[in-house]
C-alpha cells in the first residue's frame, strides 16, 4: 500500500495526472523508442502504437492502479494486475526491463507537468510506479517457475505439422516441437505468443489462443487475418497467412494466460464472437474429452455461418457433452444456419442457473455488452472472467 506521506500528494494529484495520462504515455513511448529503438521493432506492438492503442492501455492501467491504492489500500492488487502479467510473461519481459521504463515514465510525467511535479509529488508517483512494477515482477516470477523456465526464457521452435483453412479469412496450424521434448502443459483457455521476421528485419511477437485441449502432442493455434478497415492490415497474422506452412518452423513461447478454465462441477457459460471462438473451442474439447457432465451453456456470435471459424467443430463438440446447449447469432445467418438467430448477441432469454461461472473472448464491445447484461441479470461479477488480446482497453473500465 502507498506511504501515508504519499496518499494524500496522489490524492491531490491524480486529477491532474489522469487528465494528462495520454500526454504522458504519449510522451513516454516517444522518450523509450528514441533510446531503445529495438523495443519498438522486437518487443511492442507496432500497429497498436501506430494507431494510439498501447498508449491508451497504459493511462487506463496507472490511473486504475493509482485509483485502486487510495480507494482500496487494503486488498491486493494481483487480480487487477493478474492479465498484465500473463501477457508480459508470453513476451519474455524481465525484471531489469521496468527500470528502463521507470527512467523514461517519470521524465515524461516530469516533461508534461512541469513546475507541478515537485520532489514531493515525484517521489509519491514513484512509489506508485514502483508498487505496481514489484507487483507484477513478483507475479512473473511465479509464473516463470511455474512453467519451469528462467525469467524471460519461454521460447522455443515449433515445427509447423498441418495447416488447415478454417474460413475465409482464419486458418489453424498444428504446431508439434522441434526437438524430442514434450509441448509444456497448459489449462485450456490459455495462448502463446508467436514471434515471426518480417521483411523489414523486425521480430514482432502476438498472442494466439490455444484452440484445442491439452494432454496431446502437439498444439493448436487459429490465426485470423486482420485487416485494418482503415487502419494497417495486421503485420503478424498476414505474414502467417502468407508463410507459414506445413514443415516450416515458428518461434512459440510457452502458455500463458489467465483465463485457463477451473476445474469444478458448477454450470458453465462460454461465450465468444468471431476469432474469439478459439479459447472456448480448447474448454469444449478438453470438456468432451472428460466426459464431462457440467451443465454448459454455449453462446457465439459471428458475421456469417461462412466466416464462423471452426463452426462445424464447436457443434460437434457441444453434441459431445450430455448437458450443452448452443445459441448461434449471425448477422447475415442466410439458409445454412436455420438453428441461428438473426441480428447480435442477446443473453435475455437464457437461464441463468445459480453458481454460473463465465469465460468471455471477442471485441471488447461484445464482452462489455454481455458482461452488463450478466451482471443487471445477477451474476456476481467475480465470476465472470474475460480474455483481451491487444491492449487491454477495458482496463479500469469496468
Amino acid at each position: 500500500m502507498l506511504s501515508e506521506q504519499s496518499v494524500p500528494v496522489v490524492r491531490a494529484t491524480l486529477p491532474a495526472v489522469g487528465a494528462a495520462i495520454g500526454d504522458i504515455a504519449d510522451v513516454f513511448y516517444r522518450k523509450l523508442f528514441e533510446a531503445h529503438p529495438d523495443l519498438l521493432r522486437n518487443l511492442f506492438n507496432r500497429g497498436n502504437q501506430a494507431n494510439g492503442e498501447q498508449q491508451r492501455a497504459l493511462a487506463g492501467s496507472i490511473a486504475a492502479f493509482a485509483g485502486m491504492l487510495l480507494e482500496n489500500p487494503d486488498e491486493r492488487a494481483d487480480v487487477m494486475l493478474s492479465r498484465i502479467s500473463h501477457k508480459h510473461a508470453s513476451l519474455g519481459i524481465t525484471p531489469e526491463q521496468y527500470t528502463v521504463v521507470h527512467e523514461n515514465i517519470m521524465a515524461a510525467i516530469v516533461e508534461v507537468l512541469g513546475d507541478a511535479v515537485t520532489p514531493e509529488v515525484a517521489r509519491a508517483w514513484d512509489e506508485v510506479y514502483w508498487l505496481m512494477a514489484n507487483a507484477l515482477i513478483a507475479l512473473e516470477a511465479r509464473l516463470y517457475a511455474q512453467t519451469g523456465v528462467e525469467a524471460g526464457d519461454v521460447w522455443r521452435s515449433m515445427e509447423i505439422a498441418d495447416r488447415v483453412e478454417e474460413s475465409a479469412d482464419a486458418v489453424s496450424f498444428v504446431l508439434r516441437p522441434a526437438d524430442d521434448r514434450a509441448p509444456a502443459p497448459f489449462r485450456p483457455g490459455q495462448y502463446v505468443s508467436v514471434q515471426v521476421e518480417l521483411p523489414d528485419g523486425a521480430r514482432q511477437i502476438r498472442q494466439y489462443s490455444l484452440s484445442a485441449a491439452p494432454g496431446r502432442p502437439d498444439w493448436r493455434i487459429t490465426v485470423k487475418r486482420v485487416q485494418g478497415d482503415g487502419q494497417p492490415d495486421g503485420e503478424v497474422s498476414n505474414w502467417l497467412h502468407a508463410n507459414a506452412r506445413k514443415g516450416g518452423v515458428l518461434t512459440v513461447s510457452a502458455p500463458f494466460g489467465d483465463l485457463g478454465l477451473a476445474e469444478q462441477d458448477g454450470p458453465l457459460l462460454l461465450a465468444s464472437a468471431g476469432i474469439g471462438v478459439t479459447p472456448m473451442l480448447a474448454m469444449l474439447d478438453h470438456l468432451a474429452a472428460a466426459g464431462s457432465a457440467r451443465p454448459v451453456t454455449v453462446v457465439h456470435a459471428d458475421r456469417t455461418p461462412d466466416t464462423h471459424a471452426h463452426r462445424q467443430e464447436q457443434l460437434d463438440l457441444v453434441r459431445a457433452l450430455p448437458d450443452a446447449r448452443l445459441h448461434l447469432w449471425y448477422e447475415e445467418p442466410g439458409e445454412q444456419a436455420p438453428e441461428a438467430s438473426a441480428g447480435r448477441a442477446d443473453l435475455t432469454g437464457l437461464d441463468l442457473p445459480e453458481g454460473l461461472t463465465v469465460y468471455l473472448c471477442g471485441p471488447v464491445p461484445f464482452m462489455r455488452a454481455v458482461r452488463g447484461d450478466l451482471l443487471r441479470r445477477g451474476v456476481p461479477a467475480e465470476a465472470v472472467h474475460y480474455e483481451v488480446f491487444g491492449p487491454d482497453l477495458w482496463l479500469g473500465q469496468q
